[in-house]
C-alpha cells in the first residue's frame, strides 16, 4: 500500500514538472523579439524654400549628434544645423533640386513621401549709380547696384552697406561721362564707407557682366582715401585716375569706415590709358588706424590685389585669390601692419614684367641719392610697414619664369618688415634691390626687417641688384638670428602642407598635425604692438580655418541677380 501511495505521489510529481517546464516552453516561444526604432520622416517645413535657407524635418530616431545624421535633399547631402530624436535643422544645399528628402540615422535610412521643392527668389531691382553721391546712403541686400563711371563718396558723407548686398562694377563703355573709365568705387577724403558684412552673408562687389562672361579687369575697383600721411608732395596726384591730389595731411588715426567680410572680384580695369595703369582689387591711399579693415578676398583682379600708398591703416585676414599682377602692393610711405594674409596664384596667369608677392618701395621714381628727397609728413619718410603670417602660394611644381618674378621683390630704399611667413613656388624667393647705399643701410641698421620666413620650392633663394649685391643679401637673410629658412626641393614634403593647399577650387590651407610650420615663430619686437595676435605658427593659418564660409573659390558660376 505505501508503495502505492509513493508512486502515486512520484508521478504526481513528474507531471506537475511537465507541466511546468511546457509552461516554459511556451511563454519563451511566444515572446517577440525585440525590434530596433524606425527611422521616420513625418514633416517637412517649409515644403518650398531657396538654396541657403533653412528646413525643420520631423519625425522619429534622429541622432542629437547633428554629424551623425545624414541628409539630403533632391539627392544633394545638406547641413544639418541642430538635432534632436525628433526634429532636424537643416540647411537647402547648393545644387539642391526638387524630389524626395532622405535622412539616414543609426543605420537606418527614411525618404520622406512628399515631394521638396526648391524656389527660385525673384530677380532683385538693379539701381545704376553714377557720379557724386552729396548725401548720407544706404545700399540693401534686396537692390543690385551698378556702377558706371567713377562714383565718388565725397567729404562729409557716408556710404552704409547693408551684409549681403551685390555691388557691380561696369566696364568702361558705360562711363556716363564719356571719358571710357570703367565703374569704381572711391571713398574720399573725410568720406566713409560702413560695410560690416558677415560669414553667412558677406558684402560683393563683383562684374556687372553675366555668371560665365566674367574675366580679370571687368571694372575699376574699390578706393579708400583718407587724410594719414604719404610721402608725396602735396600738389601730387592721386594714383590710378582718382581725382584730385595727395595735399597735405597728417592724422595717423584717420578712419575711413568698415570692410568686413568683403568679396571683390573682377577689378583691376584700365582706368588710365597713357600710361596704362590699373586699380587693384582694394586701393588704400593714406588710410588711417581708426579704420577697420579685416577678411577681404579679392579674386581675379586684372591688376595688384591690394595696393597701399602711404597712410597707417591695419588690417586682418586678406585673401588674395587668383589674381594678374602683385598680391600684396606698398608704396608712398606706408607705415601700417597687417596680419594673416593668404594668396593663391594661378600659374598661368601672371604678368609679362614678372608678377611678385610682395612688391615694395619706397617711391614711385628710382632712387637718386642717399637722402630721402621728398617732404616728411609726421615724420614719415619711408615705406615702413609690419606684415606678419603671410602665406603666398604660386607653383606647386617646379616654378618657370616669364609670368613670375619673387615672392618678395623689396626696391627703392623700402624699410619692410616681414615676420613669420611663407613663400612658396616663385622663381626668386626674396629680390633686394637697391640703387644707392642709402638701401644697404636698411640691411645693416636693421631698417629693413625679415624674420621668421620661410622660402620654399624657388629656383633662387635670394637675389641682390645694384648696392646690394647677392651675396650681401644672402648673408642678411641667413643669418641665424633671424630664423629664416631655406627649404630645399627634396625637402618640401616635411612641411606637411595638405594635397589641397593648391587646389584652384576647393583649396584647405590648414598644416597637416606636425608640420614644422605650426611652430618657431619669432616673437617680440614690433610684434609686441598691440594689433597683433599672439600666434606660434608661421604663414597665415594655425589650426582655425578663418577662411571658411565667407569666401568664394567660383564666382564665375554665382547668379548674383537673386
Amino acid at each position: 500500500m505505501n508503495h502505492v501511495k509513493q508512486f502515486s505521489t512520484g508521478l504526481l510529481l513528474l507531471v506537475a514538472l511537465l507541466v511546468v517546464i511546457a509552461s516554459c516552453k511556451k511563454e519563451t516561444t511566444n515572446d517577440p523579439l525585440p525590434q530596433p526604432a524606425t527611422t521616420t520622416i513625418t514633416t517637412i517645413s517649409p515644403a518650398t524654400a531657396p538654396v541657403g535657407s533653412t528646413i525643420v524635418i520631423t519625425g522619429t530616431n534622429f541622432s542629437t549628434d547633428p554629424a551623425s545624421n545624414t541628409v539630403t535633399i533632391g539627392g544633394v547631402t545638406a547641413t544639418v544645423v541642430s538635432a534632436s530624436p525628433t526634429q532636424l535643422v537643416v540647411i537647402v544645399p547648393t545644387g539642391a533640386a526638387n524630389g524626395p528628402v532622405s535622412v539616414t540615422a543609426g543605420g537606418q535610412t527614411a525618404q520622406s513621401t512628399a515631394t521638396f521643392t526648391v524656389a527660385i527668389p525673384a530677380l532683385k531691382p538693379v539701381k545704376e549709380v553714377q557720379g557724386t553721391i552729396f548725401a548720407n546712403t544706404t545700399w540693401r541686400k534686396d537692390t543690385v547696384y551698378q556702377l558706371r563711371g567713377m562714383v565718388y563718396i565725397p567729404a562729409d558723407f557716408t556710404l552704409t552697406i547693408e551684409p549681403g548686398t551685390v555691388i557691380k562694377g561696369s566696364g568702361p563703355e558705360l562711363d556716363p561721362t564719356g571719358t571710357n573709365h570703367a565703374g569704381a568705387l572711391i571713398i574720399e577724403r573725410r568720406g566713409k564707407i560702413i560695410a560690416p558684412g558677415t560669414a553667412t552673408a558677406p558684402i560683393v562687389f563683383t562684374s556687372a557682366k553675366a555668371a560665365g562672361q566674367r574675366a580679370p579687369g571687368d571694372w575699376g575697383g574699390l578706393v579708400l582715401v583718407g587724410k594719414s600721411p604719404v610721402n608725396q608732395l602735396r600738389t601730387a596726384a592721386n594714383p590710378n585716375g582718382v581725382r584730385g591730389t595727395v595735399e597735405a595731411y597728417g592724422e595717423p588715426s584717420d578712419n575711413s569706415g568698415t570692410l568686413q567680410y568683403v568679396r571683390i572680384e573682377y577689378a583691376g580695369a584700365v582706368q588710365v590709358t597713357t600710361p596704362a595703369t590699373r586699380l587693384a582689387g582694394l586701393t588704400l591711399i593714406g588710410v588711417g588706424t581708426g579704420t577697420v579693415i579685416d577678411h577681404v578676398q579679392v579674386s581675379y583682379s586684372g591688376s595688384d590685389a591690394f595696393s597701399w600708398f602711404g597712410g597707417t591703416a591695419r588690417a586682418k585676414n586678406l585673401f588674395a585669390y587668383r589674381n594678374t599682377d602683385d598680391d600684396w602692393s606698398i608704396d608712398w610711405g606706408y607705415v601700417g601692419n597687417t596680419q594673416f594674409g593668404i594668396s593663391l596664384r594661378d600659374p598661368a596667369v601672371g604678368t609679362s614684367s614678372g608678377s611678385n608677392g610682395f612688391e615694395a618701395e619706397s617711391y614711385q621714381s628710382a632712387e637718386t641719392a642717399d637722402i630721402i628727397p621728398v617732404v616728411a609728413i609726421n615724420g614719415y619718410t619711408q615705406t615702413a610697414p609690419t606684415f606678419a603670417n603671410i602665406s603666398n602660394f604660386a607653383f606647386s611644381n617646379t616654378p618657370t619664369t616669364g609670368l613670375y618674378q619673387a615672392g618678395m621683390y623689396l626696391q627703392r630704399n623700402t624699410a619692410i618688415n616681414i615676420y613669420n611667413s611663407l613663400f612658396y613656388g616663385y622663381p626668386e624667393g626674396l629680390h633686394l634691390a637697391g640703387a644707392t647705399t642709402g638701401a644697404l643701410a636698411n640691411l645693416t641698421s636693421g631698417t629693413l626687417d625679415l624674420k621668421g620666413v620661410v622660402l620654399a620650392n624657388v629656383l633662387t633663394p635670394v637675389v641682390g641688384a645694384g648696392a646690394i649685391t647677392t651675396d650681401l643679401a644672402t648673408a642678411y637673410f641667413t643669418t641665424s638670428g633671424r630664423s629664416n629658412q631655406i627649404i630645399q626641393t627634396s625637402d618640401l614634403a616635411s612641411l606637411m602642407l595638405r594635397g589641397e593647399n593648391f587646389s584652384l577650387s576647393a583649396p584647405n590651407f590648414l598644416p597637416q598635425t606636425g608640420s614644422p610650420l605650426l611652430t618657431g615663430a619669432v616673437t617680440g619686437g614690433k610684434l609686441a604692438d598691440s594689433f597683433f595676435t599672439a600666434v606660434t605658427y608661421r604663414g597665415a593659418f594655425g589650426t582655425d580655418n578663418w577662411t571658411a564660409n565667407w569666401t568664394d573659390f567660383n564666382p564665375q558660376a554665382k547668379d548674383y541677380d537673386r
